[in-house]
């Protein structure tokens, strides 16, 4: 076991916690339970897939992939919507803003969003996830073909116009930090699954998802 000297109440915290659950990993086995995915999909009538919506704030992730749950609703489709405010009122309250913090984010959302796949479900997520490691490492918990990821392409300029929750506006006053697209960084997908222009009307973009999920015969409606 490897210890690290820190000097911070924090960084003791966090060396005790490494500590205790590199011991109580050895007691931990997986159980496998009578019910399949397999067999759940076959209830939902579709297959359990997460489509992951990554892009700027302000990009419109966040109202495509309400839109889409919508219309996948309406046809009769489970699913599951994670947005990126909501999980950080609960699961991920502890959380702030640095490169660690939002890499720990995403693992957690990740690992939630496996396990809603595993339970036949159509997961979507909408979060800016700015960096291409933390969305590889979502696609590597899950099975071939279900990680969809959905690039909401929005230019910068466009995304700071809207600024619904005016946080460009703070960033560019130097109110807040570490924001995408301002003091820190976004890495556009290289190969997203589908590459959607964030300028198009909500309802075009809505159709280009259903149509791929049709395609990829996660979906029969």
């Amino acid at each position: 076991m490897r210890w690290c000297v820190v000097t911070s109440h924090t960084g003791m915290l966090a060396t005790c916690w490494v500590q205790v659950m590199a011991q109580h990993d050895e007691n931990v086995v997986w159980h496998d339970h009578p019910v399949t995915r397999e067999e759940r999909e076959q209830q939902h009538g579709h297959q359990g897939v997460v489509l992951w919506f990554t892009g700027l704030s302000g990009s419109g992730k966040s109202t495509v992939a309400g839109a889409l749950e919508q219309a996948l609703h309406r046809a009769g489709v489970s699913t599951y919507l994670l947005d990126g405010d909501n999980v950080r009122h609960g699961l991920c309250r502890d959380l702030g803003f640095s490169d660690d913090h939002r890499k720990e984010n995403i693992r957690r959302v990740g690992e939630v969003a496996k396990l809603m796949v595993d339970a036949g479900l159509v997961v979507l997520t909408a979060f800016i996830s700015p960096h291409r490691a933390e969305r590889q490492m979502v696609r590597d918990l899950l099975g071939a073909g279900q990680f969809i990821e959905v690039f909401v392409d929005t230019p910068l300029a466009v995304c700071e116009a809207r600024d619904p929750k005016g946080l460009y506006k703070k960033a560019r006053a130097g109110e807040l930090r570490n924001f995408t697209g301002i003091d820190s960084v976004y890495e556009a997908p290289d190969a997203p699954e589908i590459h959607l222009d964030g300028e198009q009307l909500v309802t075009k973009l809505s159709a280009q998802l259903l149509d791929l999920l049709r395609h990829r015969d996660i979906i029969r409606s």
